[in-house]
């Protein structure tokens, strides 16, 4: 946040050589390869809603709600005054704020609006993307409302209460059952203690007491966003583990006996009220067929999963956008730090990062949008989404301590966003599917779906014969994959290898050439050192860094 006409003349010294605050600025319109890529997979009349917004989340006002609203932490209120147990979280006006604006643009419900059908996935990961840049704890309840609608579909006449509140674009925090409200928020509560995302070890049951009503008695290890107005959440039944619905209030009107035990003290993603919950015979509502809970539920993972992949994303590009601001106004050694050829080689091999992941988690949420007419997009989008969820996250924390670096001192204090940014990147990782259990998924898929694979190198074919570490590492994957049947010790480096030749067949077909010959130079071809900034001479670099930031 930029101080109002602070001194500069001191007693001692006057203050000079120091860069302005990243504020007042256009998320979307100084992104050129996020405006490129929304404008190949993308809906071109949603380009006004994103500059719209990438206007409004880059104003001083909304970069200082962000911050707010990580600085004053969510509370607990489990008793009223009188001791009635109550079960709320109070959150800081800058959440709520937050929250408000996601809503309202669409975050969670453009997917599914019949106007944006075609092509909402594409817009919900555009919009997500800007606004995790700003503030991410209140991107999961919106990940989890929108991507809440793909497993409701397994009930229709439940969906059809619940619809009109998802996709009204109004955000209501008000706590009163879901009829009395003008907008809707759905979270989830699946793991448990002694399982994690082995959720075939769950405890919580669910007994029948009639017309499709069940009670549900357990515990979840995590629940995160618990003022949401109902949660999807796994219970066994004498049918195995099955899905439910389970609203904070009941049908008759009073408040469900779910109890919030505490919330999570977590590294980061502070303005998100993680939490540790109970069910006390809460009353639930089955979704799709009973003991098949897991295949229910993993519709929602698979669209959660979706920004688990953009998100590191996001603050990758966060955390470059505040590097290159600052290196360009930044003098050191007689020269502006972004004129400084070791910097510049740093900044560059940041900027192919970030503009490899935009376009794959651009090109897989295209996937998302063809998935309701093609079972093949389908199929690849449930692989796609895995592999770039695990590179993506796995690529995050140590980029952004590189951005940081390049701040010095000044990107390691908390009145800079950099701190922030840090204690998110390990978050995505570990969510809907540590790197492990991502790999371990990755592997039923391609026993399971030998056509997942096929699909998969059919999307490679485009870019045969244009590069020639391409051509390489796509010959190295498929020496690999041929290598034996147990691949689970290989797991880790065979996801990766998959995920770099995807990022460089679309880098190759639609970035340009400088940046592309960069990335496959380095990631690809093995021309590369073990720090960023390593990167081969004779590269373009000051074309590469032209597309960073657009004035």
């Amino acid at each position: 946040m930029k101080a109002y006409r602070p001194r500069s003349n001191l007693t001692t010294h006057e203050v000079h050589n120091q860069p302005e605050p990243l504020c007042d600025y256009n998320l979307y319109l100084t992104d050129q390869p996020v405006q490129d890529a929304f404008t190949r997979f993308g809906k071109a009349s949603a380009g006004a809603r994103l500059t719209a917004f990438g206007a409004l989340l880059g104003s001083d006002d909304i970069l200082a709600q962000g911050d707010l609203a990580n600085k004053h932490l969510p509370e607990l209120k489990s008793f009223d005054q009188f001791g009635n147990r109550i079960d709320e979280v109070e959150f800081h006006p800058a959440y709520h704020k937050m929250m408000q604006i996601g809503s309202n643009a669409g975050i969670s419900s453009i997917a599914w609006q019949d106007d944006e059908a075609d092509q909402g996935h594409v817009t919900h990961a555009a919009l997500e993307y800007l606004q995790y840049q700003v503030e991410g704890g209140t991107c999961c309840p919106l990940t989890m409302t929108y991507a809440s609608v793909a497993a409701l579909r397994h009930q229709p006449d439940i969906l059809s209460q619940w619809l009109p509140g998802i996709l009204s674009c109004e955000y209501d925090p008000r706590s009163l059952p879901a009829d009395q409200k003008t907008g809707l928020t759905i979270g989830m509560a699946m793991t448990e203690k002694q399982g994690g995302s082995d959720v075939r070890t769950n405890s919580t049951t669910a007994t029948a007491i009639g017309d499709n009503m069940y009670e549900l008695l357990g515990h979840k290890w995590f629940c995160s966003a618990p003022m949401c107005d109902a949660f999807l959440t796994l219970a066994n039944t004498d049918q195995g583990l099955s899905c439910f619905l389970v609203p904070r209030w009941r049908e008759d009107g009073d408040r469900n006996s779910l109890q919030i035990m505490r919330l999570k003290d977590k590294l980061g993603n502070k303005s998100n009220a993680s939490s540790e919950i109970e069910y006390h015979h809460a009353q639930a509502r089955m979704i799709g067929a009973e003991g098949r809970g897991v295949a229910t539920i993993i519709d929602m993972v698979h669209h959660t999963r979706l920004d688990c992949c953009l998100a590191p994303i996001a603050l990758m590009r966060q955390a470059l956008s505040q590097a290159v601001h600052h290196c360009r106004q930044r003098t050191a050694f007689q020269k502006k730090l972004i004129d400084q050829p070791v910097m510049q080689a740093v900044l560059a091999d940041l900027a192919v990062e970030v503009e490899a992941g935009v376009l794959t988690f651009m090109h897989i949420a295209r996937k998302f949008d063809d998935s309701a007419e093609n079972s093949d997009a389908r199929t690849y989008a449930r692989l796609a989404v895995a592999v770039a969820k695990y590179w993506h996250n796995k690529r995050c924390p140590n980029f952004v301590y590189e951005a940081m670096e390049c701040l010095g001192g000044a990107g390691y204090v908390e009145e800079s966003i950099l701190p922030r940014l840090y204690r998110e990147a390990p978050l995505n990782s570990i969510w809907e599917g540590a790197g492990n259990v991502i790999c371990l998924d990755i592997l039923r898929t391609l026993q399971k779906e030998p056509r997942a694979l096929e699909l998969y190198f059919a999307e490679l074919t485009p870019a045969r014969g244009t590069n020639k570490h391409l051509d390489r590492a796509v010959s190295r994957l498929k020496d690999l994959l041929k290598s034996g049947d147990n691949h689970e010790p290989q797991a880790r480096r065979l996801v990766e290898q998959m995920a770099l030749c995807l990022q460089g067949a679309l880098v190759v077909q639609f970035a340009p050439t400088p940046v592309s010959d960069l990335f496959c130079a380095t990631r690809l071809g093995q021309d590369w050192g073990h720090a960023y900034g390593t990167i081969p001479p004779r590269h373009a670099v000051d074309q590469v860094l032209s597309r960073v930031w657009q004035d």
